[in-house]
């Protein structure tokens, strides 16, 4: 019976990775279903990236009020993961406070600990009240109703909820020591929780035990749900935002990827000396089985990686000129009609042994209207102010490929530029003799 606690304590913990390990499995999965795609360039500026965006929150911090406290809450997260993991090994050893021989460090640790746990605290209220009191505009738009509104709120009541039974915890059992009981024995520092202590004052030394003990299993198995809840969450990003930017582009933001066919096409029309009756080359630039992209599985990994790192923060619509303007886009929504389906694609995978079966359904039309594409004004903005190096653009882009391309359903105005480009060799309607007519007016 002594080892009990022990016992469902290594349980819970393997279950617990158990289902984090299939979920990210899941994920990777998900993730391969995209096209291929060469990342292997420009490396020494891809892990600079991901030092400076992902580690440093140097894109978080361009809106202060709201950087700082996400600054806050990231640094709580990782710092108290030292915190849990004393905890673990104490759940697997049926030790208590494992790392106390370290002293004075130990006492620092702790300190820090409850320090950062009340920070985040206020952080979390912070956030909930821009998010449901001040309703700040980019956290109302259309996209946000139902679960992704749900979702941003319950992540804030699970955070608040761990940190303060963390302080909880720390403070029955700095009470318990100050009483000499048994297993107790002085170690730490408790700038925070001490204030807590008055409220368990009157409780015998059992209820006190058992306060303890019920803050360390609740806390502890809240970290567990909380790490199986990241797959279902906006909260992936924890996890994703480094993969991230390192595969973020690192090319020029005004620079699109060229279709390789229609390059060498081109660049076989402008070759005087070509045989224009050559039968093709069949090598890497063999033109693809589709141009651009009507359903997740036409991108790229990357783009799909980039679906599942979107943090819903709203920052990439609300600098958004087209949205800003009253139209349909919101390149939020775009990444987020992206996941969705790619879901709704791996759902269809697992329940067909491993295979997908055509469901009728598309990302274009289904997901995303024309609509929304042909609003973007590719002015890059919504990359620009990703704090994780998302990349709408990239996805608009392959999907008005595929409408140019594969369906010729590009709007008239476009149509209409692009049969003078080819009779005129200019966007507008006149030939080429008459282009200078309007110096004789």
């Amino acid at each position: 019976m002594d080892y009990l606690p022990n016992i469902i304590f290594a349980v819970a913990l393997i279950l617990g990775i158990g289902f984090f390990a299939r979920n990210v499995k899941k994920l990777s999965r998900n993730i391969k279903l995209g096209k291929d795609v060469d990342v292997s360039d420009n490396k020494g500026q891809r892990w600079k990236n991901m030092a400076k965006i992902a580690l440093g929150q140097t894109k978080m911090v361009v809106r202060p009020i709201a950087g700082l406290m996400h600054v806050i809450v990231y640094v709580g997260f990782i710092i108290i993961n030292i915190e849990v993991l004393e905890i673990m090994l104490d759940g697997i050893l049926g030790t208590h406070r494992l790392f106390s021989p370290l002293g004075a460090v130990y006492d620092f640790l702790i300190g820090s600990f409850e320090i950062l746990a009340l920070l985040v605290i206020v952080a979390v209220v912070v956030f909930w009240i821009r998010r449901n009191i001040i309703r700040i505009q980019r956290f109302i738009k259309p996209e946000m109703k139902g679960w992704p509104k749900t979702d941003g709120n319950l992540i804030l009541y699970i955070e608040f909820v761990l940190m303060l039974l963390f302080l909880t915890m720390n403070a029955a059992d700095y009470q318990l020591q100050q009483l000499g009981a048994e297993h107790y024995a002085q170690a730490g520092a408790f700038p925070v929780s001490q204030f807590i202590v008055p409220l368990l004052e009157g409780l015998s030394e059992s209820s006190l035990v058992m306060v303890e003990r019920t803050a360390w299993w609740l806390h502890i198995l809240g970290i567990l749900a909380f790490l199986n809840y990241l797959y279902y969450s906006k909260h992936l990003h924890i996890l994703l935002a480094f993969p991230n930017t390192y595969y973020g582009k690192t090319k020029p933001q005004g620079q699109f990827n060229n279709v390789a066919s229609v390059t060498k096409e081109v660049k076989l029309m402008m070759d005087p000396d070509a045989d224009p009756f050559a039968a093709p080359a069949e090598d890497d630039g063999a033109e693809p089985e589709k141009f651009g992209a009507s359903d997740v599985m036409d991108l790229n990994w990357v783009q799909l990686l980039n679906a599942y790192t979107c943090t819903e923060c709203g920052r990439c619509t609300s600098e958004c000129p087209a949205n800003q303007t009253g139209k349909k886009l919101s390149p939020r929504k775009i990444m987020m009609d992206t996941r969705d389906r790619l879901e709704e694609v791996g759902k269809n995978i697992d329940a067909n042994k491993g295979e997908f079966v055509p469901d009728g359904k598309q990302l274009l039309g289904d997901y995303i209207s024309p609509e929304e594409l042909w609003a973007c004004t590719t002015c890059n903005a919504c990359v620009q102010a990703c704090p994780v190096s998302i990349d709408p653009l990239s996805i608009i882009v392959e999907m008005r490929r595929y409408l140019v391309m594969e369906q010729s359903a590009a709007p008239m105005e476009l149509n209409n530029m692009m049969s003078n480009i080819e009779n005129n060799g200019a966007p507008w309607p006149y030939n080429q003799m008459d282009r200078l007519n309007w110096v004789n007016e």
